[in-house]
């Protein structure tokens, strides 16, 4: 099918369903792609290059994961490399300044996203990743260390943005969420692989800088194998390469035949053409007032932000960038190796999201989970009452006690909470957005994201000296409890529900409740659908 082809037959759907006056996408009553074209393309088996693809793109994920993570080692090898030893505010800046480049990083990663392709992203983020490996382990002075971290943030929010785009619209409807997901358990597995690297380099005379220059290799290869993967046919029937993206769609649906792929084009072309009419002619600042003048829009802007906003606020980047850290403190004797439990059981535990998330839903598993994050972090606090700690938060010399121990196990039951519940449901809250506020929305659920991760890197050092451990521990433990209240009161349970009724869950309020009525009455319907063809 030529462009002009295309051209034709979206104009002819168009005809059939005018959408020029279409404010809200969700207005019309029945979705164009399951109304006029064959989908069953998805019935179809996905090829295994479809898996390569992904597991190869999810390198940015990985790096992601290694950059953030390794931090926690390098803080307590740096010594005097850098000219002297570090003051704690030198060590939130090094450590927080990732954090705002990563802000800095996925706004303007959107940008050029749509006109570039969604691969220019992905190598734009490898050379910033290896470009900021290389200024760390050349650094000899806190600014050089600190323009190094900053750069490697910007590739930090470049692959935080780009990659999960690029999976969503490649991958199989079937497999989208799974694939995705595997995205973010290849972040926790960079986390544990830079914590194991930085265990078995602590000992190593300047170690630290092994452990950063380590991640300028898989940037490397992440470029070598992108060559490999085709670009989003959703970005190439954008810019009509027709071709291309037949060669895309075939390439994930081998078993597909000629009139199913040319089907799936359809879809994507009509969802093009779908999405630009609801918000491809409003301004930016339309958008806004859409996202914050509008009851119920604003309702799921703030459902969403504040998932997101536990996810960091509570307490969690404190372990993933002080670990080695909070352990030395506590007493143990290679408290990098000690950080590996951190990294493992925030890997373990994604798996046990991914199994669960579509099953138990998302608002039970937050329920259960935040609950146990303030349970967990008010265990570590009480604990830290019986450790000696002293003012300038140097390592403490000695074996470590009973409320040592108390504290590992603590965190790493706290880990497990974290990483089954908020570190992907942060993430998915963007579901509950109407489409012509999705994208701006999705902006602002990532701003809160980094936002508060920057807080939290920046003062938890400071914390500690001026609250005591217990004190800093019991504020990530009361953050955790509100946000606990806050889901329960405010975060209605929306899995199964069509995005396109998600809307009607905020008219008049959070909508609890109003969730759990059109959960109850799609299962009803769904159960007479059933026995009327039995």
């Amino acid at each position: 099918m030529s462009s002009d082809q295309v051209d034709k037959k979206a104009t002819s759907l168009d005809k059939k369903r005018p959408l020029d006056d279409v404010d809200h996408v969700e207005d019309i009553q029945k979705s164009p792609a399951e109304e006029d074209f064959d989908n069953s393309i998805d019935d179809t088996r996905p090829s295994k290059a479809v898996w390569m693809i992904v597991l190869t793109v999810a390198m940015g994920g990985f790096l992601f994961g290694y950059d953030t993570g390794v931090i926690s080692a390098v803080l307590v090898n740096l010594g005097t490399d850098l000219g002297h030893k570090l003051s704690s505010k030198e060590q939130e800046l090094i450590t927080s300044i990732t954090s705002g480049g990563a802000l800095i990083g996925a706004i303007m990663a959107g940008l050029p996203a749509d006109k570039y392709g969604r691969k220019f992203g992905i190598y734009f983020g490898c050379v910033l990743f290896l470009a900021g490996s290389v200024i760390q382990a050349a650094a000899y002075s806190v600014v050089q260390m600190t323009i190094g971290r900053f750069v490697v943030g910007l590739g930090v929010g470049s692959a935080a943005m780009i990659v999960p785009l690029y999976i969503s619209e490649l991958a199989p409807t079937k497999y989208r969420g799974r694939m995705i997901s595997f995205d973010n358990l290849s972040v926790t597995f960079g986390q544990l692989v830079s914590y194991a690297l930085g265990a078995g380099l602590t000992h190593v005379e300047h170690g630290w800088r092994y452990m950063v220059a380590i991640g300028g290799v898989p940037p490397i290869l992440l470029a070598i194998c992108l060559t490999w993967c085709p670009e989003s046919p959703r970005q190439l029937l954008m810019h009509r390469k027709v071709e291309e993206a037949r060669k895309a769609i075939a390439r994930v649906y081998p078993d597909a035949n000629e009139a199913q792929v040319q089907a799936k084009m359809d879809i994507i072309t009509y969802a093009i053409e779908y999405e630009s009419n609801a918000v491809g002619d409003k301004s930016l600042w339309w958008q806004f007032k859409q996202l914050h003048c509008v009851p119920s829009n604003l309702r799921a802007l703030i459902s969403a932000c504040a998932v997101m906003a536990i996810s960091q606020l509570g307490g969690f980047n404190t372990l993933m960038y002080y670990s080695a850290t909070l352990f030395g403190l506590v007493g143990f004797t290679n408290p990098t190796a000690v950080s590996i439990t951190v990294g493992a059981t925030n890997c373990l535990f994604t798996l046990v999201n991914m199994a669960t998330i579509d099953r138990a839903g998302r608002r039970l598993i937050l329920i259960i989970t935040v609950l146990g994050m303030s349970i967990a972090m008010a265990v570590t606090a009480i604990a830290f009452h019986w450790i000696p700690v002293s003012p300038d938060l140097s390592m403490t010399e000695g074996s470590v006690n009973w409320a040592g121990i108390l504290v590992l196990v603590a965190i790493i039951i706290y880990v497990a909470f974290f990483a089954s519940g908020v570190a992907t449901i942060g993430w998915v809250g963007t579901e509950l957005l109407p489409l012509e506020v999705r994208a701006l929305g999705t902006m602002m659920n990532t701003v809160t994201c980094w936002g508060c991760n920057i807080i939290i890197a920046s003062t938890f050092l400071s914390m500690m000296q001026a609250m005591t451990p217990s004190g800093a521990f019991g504020f990530y433990s009361g953050i955790c409890f509100a946000g606990w209240v806050f889901v329960i009161f405010c975060y209605p349970e929306v899995n199964g529900i069509p995005l396109e009724d998600v809307r009607q869950i905020f008219e008049h309020g959070f909508g609890v409740r109003e969730a759990k009525k059109m959960q109850k009455e799609r299962k009803q319907q769904q159960q007479q659908q059933q026995g009327g063809r039995v």
